[in-house]
């Protein structure tokens, strides 16, 4: 048995607490006022919508899961298993069993993690819109608690999920080797969040696109104007795709960085004997936990301010105390300055990315005014601006991803400790997950204000209302563009941490050494090249589920105005239900090919170059770099571009674009026509193909660590 330092009482104590403080949170939302029952109504049709469609994807996912499961103990158990292990007392079987337990592990607790995002954010919504007859701070309370309760349970999950089967496959007894026996927990972690991020993208994206095509351009009616069959899928479609699918992406990012911060550790264990280097990934995130939560409950706003100085103002406060946290742990644990300037490197490349997003994304900034200014001479105009915006923001991904990596892995040079430059990298990518729980309770923020302004839109609630919805609205697609831009940026870390703690597997299986990929050999470049590949054929997949399924809600919404004319008069409801139907059938059944071509690729590609003689490990190892690198770029230029193009059309909205004789140019102009086509371009790039892309990147880097021993 090792002696586990006594400052790991944080774990235990972190996540107790946060369970509680989400539990709290949940009972205060609750308590609050539901607003008319109009607004009631319409909340619940919101939630019984999305619910369904739940129950329906993770019964689906359940059913790949098992599959899956089963096929990997099956696959491992029959590989010889490594002589460490072997030494230890594990037979192939018994490793296969535990790889299979792990992954279901890891499949559940995002499942969990999914829904409970998405029904905490469906029952915030309505009690958002009814705060914001109050006050605009009430509204943002609401909505801000509302999401607090995802991000919280959601890293609490992950954080007591790796500790639990950590210890519970001889964490305590082989530190050494229990991480390499858990790595199956981010396998089945970001194999439910691929399914769960792409099905819920897709529904979302095409609700979205069919209501504003149809709506909006096609029709002239308002955003979410209750005569639009399309209004309440589009709201649900918000949650179960921002929501659950978000909660799902950010459990697996904590839990497979988590993991492959455990595995580089061991390297400075076994050279120490100090087992504080395998679990001070763990004790890091706890004290990050504590710091988001106070920064959560500071957060206050003026009804003559922008929102987003609010939740910056709490962003700023939990960095703060994230600060003083890792300071504590490297002192108490590690007691090496060096690898605190490694986690401060992260911690500010988290703050760098987040204002770089704000810079793209915000109706304050240049970018997206450049795309509004567009709109005044077409579709086209916007269209090429959008782009040429997208494509430009990869230059400050590129650099704040590959700075942080190279301070990163230098602090860690100097630390002088064995694997210590790999674990450089390690302790910068757990430096920006520490305020991981506050940055995902500001992307659920996103979809409960954007639900609760369609509410108070359907309910009839009033200009005024609107007009404090309307603000949250656009604070909330921003909000979603900087988680995006978060989760994009530690999936650029993670995946270097994730990619040293393949080759270190590697190594280990081979009992020797393995520290380089040479990219001059034909088969590595091969797979390489299949690599880039498979980021844009796995994009077009997603892209293409997204448009079929928007032209079968066009098509569907389009015959409700043809055969019932009542419905634009307002004397005639329109079906609803018929359009969640067709919408949750289409994103289920469309999610299937492009979530499994990932999971597939690596292993085939592995196996035939294995079976043609070449050195499948290195082939494999060049996947997952360049993989990375293009996927990391790609959802760079989705994100950003999206989210541009989207506040591009809120600027028009919000009748802030004017002509050259001074006239404004709002709703209903034709600029705003050729913003809404600008924005339903975007929409698939930034809340299908771009988040997903992060959940691909890792998903690699995870299948490829659990199933190694094929390759070697």
């Amino acid at each position: 048995m090792v002696q586990i330092p006594p400052i790991f009482w944080i774990v235990p104590v972190a996540g107790v607490l946060t369970l509680a403080f989400a539990a709290w949170l949940i009972v205060s939302i609750m308590r609050k006022p539901t607003g008319t029952p109009k607004m009631k109504e319409i909340g619940d049709m919101i939630f019984e919508g999305a619910w369904a469609f739940l129950k329906r994807q993770y019964g689906t996912i359940a059913i790949y899961s098992v599959v899956v499961a089963i096929i990997i103990g099956i696959i491992v158990g029959l590989l010889p298993p490594e002589e460490a292990l072997q030494k230890a007392g594990y037979d192939a079987i018994s490793i296969g069993w535990h790889t299979a337990l792990a992954f279901m592990v890891g499949a559940i607790c995002s499942g969990v993690a999914g829904f409970i995002g998405m029904y905490i954010a469906v029952k915030s919504n309505v009690r958002c819109a009814a705060a914001a007859q109050k006050n605009l701070n009430e509204a943002v309370s609401v909505a801000l608690r509302g999401g607090a309760v995802s991000g919280f349970l959601i890293t609490a999950l992950s954080l007591i999920g790796v500790t639990v089967i950590f210890f519970s496959f001889g964490g305590a007894s082989t530190p050494e080797l229990s991480p390499q026996l858990i790595v199956g927990f981010g396998f089945g972690a970001s194999f439910v969040a691929l399914f769960a991020q792409l099905g819920g993208g897709i529904y979302t994206k095409a609700a979205d696109m069919g209501a504003d095509l149809v709506g909006k351009v096609e029709a002239g009616i308002p955003e979410d104007d209750p005569r639009n069959a399309a209004v309440i899928a589009d709201l649900v479609g918000d949650n179960v795709g921002d929501c659950a699918g978000r909660g799902a992406d950010l459990f697996e990012s904590t839990a497979a960085e988590n993991i492959g911060a455990m595995i580089l550790g061991i390297v400075a264990y076994v050279a120490t004997g100090n087992v504080a280097w395998v679990l001070f990934p763990l004790c890091v995130r706890g004290f990050g936990m504590i710091a988001s939560m106070i920064g959560i409950m500071i957060v206050r706003t003026k009804e003559s301010e922008n929102a987003m100085n609010a939740l910056n103002r709490g962003y700023f406060v939990a960095i703060a105390l994230s600060i003083i946290g890792l300071a504590i742990t490297v002192y108490f644990m590690l007691n090496n300055w060096w690898l605190f300037a490694a986690g401060m490197v992260g911690i500010v490349a988290s703050v760098v990315i987040i204002y770089v997003t704000q810079y793209y994304t915000e109706s304050r900034y240049k970018p997206v005014q450049d795309i509004a200014e567009a709109s005044k001479t077409g579709p086209a105009t916007n269209i090429v601006m959008g782009i040429a915006v997208g494509f430009e923001t990869t230059f400050a991904t590129a650099i704040v991803i590959g700075v942080a990596l190279i301070l990163a892995y230098w602090f860690g040079t100097l630390s002088g400790v064995q694997g210590g430059p790999a674990f450089g990298t390690a302790v910068a990518t757990m430096g920006m997950l520490m305020t991981c729980p506050y940055v995902l309770s500001m992307d659920t923020f996103g979809p409960i204000t954007d639900n609760a302004n369609g509410i108070n839109e359907m309910a009839g609630a009033g200009k005024e209302i609107r007009k404090i919805t309307d603000r949250l609205d656009a604070v909330g697609n921003t909000t979603k563009a900087l988680t995006k831009g978060y989760a994009m940026v530690s999936a650029g870390l993670a995946a270097f941490l994730l990619f040293q703690a393949y080759m270190d597997r590697v190594a280990f299986l081979r009992g020797g050494t393995f520290n380089s990929v040479n990219i001059a050999r034909i088969d590595v470049f091969v797979g390489a090249l299949l690599a880039a590949m498979l980021v844009f054929l796995f994009s077009s997949l997603a892209i293409k589920a997204v448009g079929r399924t928007a032209s079968k809600i066009i098509n569907a919404v389009r015959e409700q105005f043809r055969t019932h004319p009542g419905i634009m008069a307002g004397t005639e409801k329109p079906d609803y239900g018929a359009i969640v139907d067709i919408t949750a059938k289409a994103g289920l059944r469309e999610m299937i090919a492009p979530a499994l071509l990932p999971v597939l690729a690596p292993v085939v590609i592995g196996l035939l170059f294995k079976f043609l003689g070449f050195d499948a490990a290195q082939v494999v190892a060049a996947m997952l770099m360049v993989g990375t690198i293009s996927g990391i770029m790609l959802a760079s230029f989705m994100n950003n571009g999206g989210g541009a193009w989207d506040n591009a059309k809120k600027m028009i909205e919000d009748d802030q674009l004017k002509d050259d004789n001074g006239n404004i140019l709002g709703k209903g102009s034709d600029a705003h026509k050729a913003a809404v086509v600008g924005d339903t371009v975007g929409d698939p790039l930034k809340d299908t193909a771009g988040p997903s892309l992060h959940v691909l990147i890792k998903l690699l880097a995870t299948i490829t660590l659990v199933l190694c021993p094929l390759f070697v």
